[in-house]
């Protein structure tokens, strides 16, 4: 009996003890699963009313994208992500006079052209757009022979791109090749020195006479540098910088092709100011009769001149000293010339007479303009 008691008394406290634990560690589950639950069912709050997340669905997304059958729409303008790309790129809508320059382009090309080729010509614009450099070279159809030239005044570069239907129009009429058939296309091949020069000709005109299509604007000198037939290598800006691109259409007779032109706009930037400028007409803001107007009134507007014999500087006490009946002497003589002046500026010299009882002064001497400012200032 004495053995069995202490032994009773010690696993009594012991499974009373284990149990005890159990139960706690239970209570702490229950605890932290009634946590995780009212966190998934209450967020954490935040300032200000939350508003239900809606998602996308997959046409919406195709749509952002401008993935779906119906991206560009009827308006042509792209959508989703085309238009926030096409944000940031600069309408050549926004410079008026440079549609008017593209015109006179057109019209003085086309007699150029005719003169050029011998042959009728007719020339018009397909489509006027801003894009991105590297996105038209991209698109640019091979095989087309890539022209390079300088603006040397605006110390910048442009593109001209003659695509092969015109190029071998170009050496059929130049060289003789009959009317009303249209050119022979050897595709496949690279271009010979004959057709490589005879467009370089072809190149030449386009830019004398973009030359003289912004001579009214701003007098520009359009160099031609090199001929490309790879667009890599006629990189004269950087892909995402913005341009505007211009599609001539030239038909001669049967034959005929397209001919584009880039300008990128840092090449427009030192003339910017004057292709904002709206309403010029085509002399560009220059109204002759208005001039002739303005100057045949300036004419006949009336002006004072004063006869002046002498000038003396004089102390101020002295000044405050003259009374009636004093005498200031002149320090000129009898018959010494005298100037005549308007306002500060000294215009003649000439000499103090009479004519019919009245006082009279005969002009002897025009002064030239040096003369004339250094007689003010040494009157002042």
């Amino acid at each position: 009996m004495s053995d069995e008691l202490p032994k009773t008394a010690v696993e009594e406290p012991a499974e009373d003890d284990w149990g005890a634990a159990l139960a706690e560690a239970a209570e702490d589950d229950l605890a932290a699963h009634a946590a995780a639950e009212r966190i998934l069912a209450d967020p954490v709050p935040v300032a200000g009313p939350v508003e239900p997340t809606r998602v996308l669905n997959q046409a919406e997304i195709d749509s952002l994208l401008g993935f779906g059958n119906g991206a560009g729409g009827d308006d042509g303008g792209g959508s989703g992500m085309e238009r926030v790309i096409a944000r940031g790129l600069v309408s050549y809508e926004r410079l008026p006079m440079l549609e008017i320059v593209f015109d006179r382009l057109v019209r003085i090309l086309s007699t150029t052209l005719r003169n050029f080729t011998s042959d009728t010509v007719e020339v018009s614009i397909d489509e006027i757009q801003s894009l991105r450099f590297g996105d038209y070279l991209n698109s640019i159809p091979l095989p087309a022979m890539l022209s390079v030239f300088k603006a040397e005044e605006w110390d910048n570069y442009g593109l001209v791109v003659v695509d092969s239907a015109l190029i071998y129009s170009v050496v059929d009429v130049l060289l003789g090749g009959r009317r009303g058939t249209s050119a022979m296309r050897i595709e496949g091949r690279p271009y010979t020195t004959i057709e490589r020069t005879l467009v370089e000709r072809l190149v030449n005109v386009v830019m004398n006479d973009l030359s003289e299509a912004f001579a009214p604007l701003s007098p520009v000198r359009f160099k031609f540098e090199r001929l490309e037939v790879n667009p890599r290598f006629a990189m004269i800006s950087r892909s995402s910088n913005a341009a505007v691109l211009v599609r001539l259409r030239i038909d001669m007779d049967s034959r005929g092709g397209e001919l584009q032109l880039m300008l990128p706009y840092a090449t427009l930037e030192p003339v910017r100011d004057l292709l904002l400028q709206q309403f010029m007409g085509e002399k560009f803001g220059r109204d002759s009769i208005w001039e002739t107007h303005l100057a045949e009134e300036l004419r006949q507007t009336g002006v004072a001149l004063d006869v002046v014999l002498d000038e003396q500087t004089m102390a101020l006490s002295d000044v405050l000293r003259l009374q009636v009946g004093d005498q200031i002497l002149l320090n000129v003589g009898p018959g010494a010339p005298v100037r005549l002046r308007c306002g500060e500026t000294s215009l003649f010299e000439g000499l103090v007479g009479r004519r019919n009882d009245r006082l009279a002064v005969r002009i002897e001497n025009v002064l030239a303009r040096e003369d004339a400012s250094r007689g003010a200032e040494d009157l002042a």
